[in-house]
C-alpha cells in the first residue's frame, strides 16, 4: 500500500473510559487502526461532550454521530419506542416500524462513506452488526470488515446444559440456530471476517467462500493503562479473590459466580475462613442481590476495576459457557496477578497449566488451586509474572497493529 487506507469505523458499542470486555475491544481496536489508517469514527450512540468525545477525536480524522443519536433523533426514537410500548399493551402490535430508525442510520453511514471517499467500512463488534453488513453490501460496492469478538452462536448454544426448563431450552436452541444462519450468510457477504483466536477462526473458515478471508484480530489490552498501581481501597481485605464480568439473568457470569459461591468457596474457607470474594461488574449487584454473606462483596459496575484487581491474591475465571477470549485473563496478566480458570474460561489463549495459569474444572480442584496460590506467595508471584510476559508478547496494541496490517494488506493487495 502506497498510502494509508481511509477507514470508516462504526460500532454499536463505543464508550470511554472502557468498562468491560466489549468496550475494551472497541477502544483498543480504534487505537490500533488509528496507527495504520486514516480513520474516521461513526458513532451509533450519543457521545459525552467531554472526556469521551475528546478521546475518540484524538484518534480519528473526524467523528460522525448517527441521526438517531442526535438530539432530535433521540427525541424521535424515544417517542417511537414509548408509543410502540403502549400500543403493544393495548393492541398487541407496534404502531411504528422501529426498523426505520436503523435504516436512517444505515443510509447515513453510506452517505458519510461517500463524503470521505472511504476505502473500507470496518464493523466493530460485528457479531451484532450483520443487518448493517447486509445493507451495506446490498446498496454499495464498499469493502467491509466484519470484526467479531466471539462465535455468538456457540456462546448461546453452550448455555443449553444450564437451561432452567424446557421453554428456556427451546428458546436457546431457536436463538442459537438463528445466529448460526446469520453467521453463515454474514461470513459469505463480508470481504473479511475477523476472529479473536484460532479456535474461532476455524469455525468461520468453514463458513467462508475462501478461508483466506478469515483473519485473526485479537482481543488485546493497552499495557500503558496498567502501569500505575492505584492505592488499595480500605475495604479490600486479604486474603481475597476476584471475579469480574457483565451479569444478566442466567448469564455465564451468574452461573460461574453461583458455582464459586456455592461449590468452591466453602471448600476454600476450610483452609482460609477469613477469605473474601469480590464480585465486580455491571448487573452483579442486581443479579446476585440474594447473596448476604459478609465475606462476599458485590460492587456492581464501577469506574475502574484496577483498585481491586491490583490488590487481590488471585483472579478466578470459573466460566462454564462462553465464546471468544477473556479480557479478565489479559487484565490480570497486565497486573501480574495469578489466575485460576476453567478450561473453557481460558479458551483461545495459549496458556499452560501450572506455568502461567492454573486450570481446574471441578470444585475441589478449583478450591485447591486457590489455596495453593494463597499459601505460596512466591509461586503466585512467579505465575503472575509469566502471564504478564505472555500478554506483553502476544496481546499488546503493537500485536494488534501487526494483525491489522495483515488484514489491510490482504484487502488492498491488488
Amino acid at each position: 500500500m502506497i498510502k494509508k487506507p481511509r477507514i470508516l469505523f462504526t460500532s454499536p458499542i463505543l464508550h470511554y473510559p472502557p468498562v468491560g470486555g466489549p468496550e475494551l475491544r472497541i477502544v483498543n481496536s480504534i487505537k490500533a487502526l488509528s496507527k495504520i489508517s486514516e480513520l474516521y469514527v461513526y458513532s451509533l450512540k450519543p457521545l459525552n461532550e467531554s472526556e469521551e468525545l475528546n478521546f475518540f477525536k484524538s484518534l480519528s480524522a473526524h467523528i460522525y454521530i448517527s441521526p438517531s443519536s442526535r438530539i432530535n433523533g433521540r427525541i424521535a426514537t424515544s417517542f417511537i419506542r414509548k408509543t410502540n410500548l403502549i400500543w403493544r399493551r393495548l393492541f398487541k402490535k407496534n404502531l411504528f416500524n422501529e426498523n426505520l430508525i436503523s435504516l436512517t442510520d444505515y443510509r447515513d453511514i453510506l452517505r458519510v462513506s461517500n463524503i470521505i471517499n472511504a476505502d473500507l467500512i470496518w464493523l466493530g463488534y460485528g457479531n451484532i452488526s450483520y443487518p448493517l453488513l447486509r445493507f451495506i453490501k446490498g446498496n454499495s460496492q464498499y469493502r467491509v470488515v466484519c470484526d467479531t469478538d466471539s462465535v455468538w452462536s456457540r456462546f448461546i448454544l453452550r448455555g443449553l446444559p444450564f437451561a432452567q426448563n424446557d421453554e428456556d431450552k427451546k428458546n436457546i436452541e431457536k436463538l442459537g440456530k438463528e445466529k448460526e444462519e446469520e453467521e453463515r450468510w454474514g461470513t459469505q457477504l463480508a470481504d473479511v471476517t475477523t476472529a479473536v483466536s484460532e479456535v474461532d477462526a476455524t469455525y468461520y473458515r468453514h463458513l467462508a467462500k475462501n478461508p483466506e478471508q478469515i483473519h485473526i484480530f485479537s482481543n488485546v489490552i493497552d499495557l500503558n493503562d496498567y502501569q500505575n498501581t492505584p492505592i488499595k481501597p480500605k475495604h479490600v481485605k486479604n486474603p481475597c479473590i476476584y471475579l469480574a464480568g457483565t451479569f444478566w439473568r442466567n448469564s455465564p457470569m451468574e452461573e460461574s459466580a453461583r458455582w464459586m459461591i456455592e461449590k468452591v468457596l466453602p471448600i476454600v474457607k476450610k483452609s482460609y475462613p477469613d477469605i473474601h470474594l469480590y464480585i465486580i461488574g455491571q448487573g452483579s449487584d442486581e443479579i446476585l442481590n440474594d447473596i448476604k454473606d459478609p465475606s462476599i462483596i458485590i460492587t456492581g459496575k464501577i469506574p475502574s476495576v484496577l483498585p481491586f484487581l491490583c490488590h487481590v491474591d488471585a483472579v478466578v475465571v470459573p466460566l462454564k459457557f462462553e465464546s471468544g477470549t477473556r479480557f479478565k485473563i489479559l487484565e490480570a496478566g497486565a497486573c501480574c496477578i495469578p489466575v485460576i480458570s476453567t478450561t473453557l474460561g481460558a479458551e483461545g489463549i495459549p496458556v499452560t497449566d501450572g506455568v502461567d495459569i492454573m486450570i481446574a474444572d471441578d470444585p475441589v480442584t478449583f478450591a485447591n488451586a486457590i489455596n495453593k496460590i494463597i499459601s505460596d506467595p512466591s509461586r503466585a508471584n512467579l505465575m503472575g509474572k509469566r502471564l504478564n510476559s505472555l500478554i506483553k508478547e502476544k496481546y499488546s496494541i503493537n500485536s494488534l497493529i501487526h494483525e491489522g496490517n495483515i488484514i489491510l494488506k490482504s484487502i488492498f493487495q491488488d
